[in-house]
């Protein structure tokens, strides 16, 4: 079962609380399923932007969870806040949390899926027996 998006979130916002990093709601969304963007301000005029994670890049045991994957890394944060803009445009249900932190944390668990990573090969078919 997937928690809702209002208890994700006030999980997300102690867990970055308790590290010592400012963490706050900047758009309020659907409470129980509304699309999350998380915003790392690393308080140099740039951040990281995550959201979620296409569902083909969700395992099969982590049905439940949120994935999340890392769209922009040291963006400036007025294309940040441009992206957001028209993504709210769309989604009027989207949450947009912000957090302040130097490092670049996101406090996310399982941490974000990055696009600059190697993806693992694609299984071989027909496998060789």
């Amino acid at each position: 079962m997937r928690l809702t998006s209002e208890f994700w979130i006030s999980a997300l916002l102690r867990r970055a609380d308790r590290a010592g990093a400012a963490a706050v709601v900047r758009r309020r969304g659907d409470a129980t399923a509304g699309a999350i963007w998380v915003v790392v301000d690393r308080c140099d005029g740039t951040g990281d932007l995550h959201v979620p994670a296409p569902q083909s890049e969700v395992e099969e045991g982590e049905a439940g969870e949120r994935r999340f994957e890392t769209i922009a890394k040291r963006l400036p944060s007025e294309e940040i806040t441009s992206r957001i803009a028209s993504e709210a445009r769309f989604d009027p249900d989207l949450w947009v949390i912000e957090i302040e932190d130097r490092d670049g944390r996101s406090f996310i668990e399982p941490p974000p899926l990055d696009p600059e990573a190697p993806r693992p090969a694609p299984p071989e078919w027909p496998p060789r027996l």
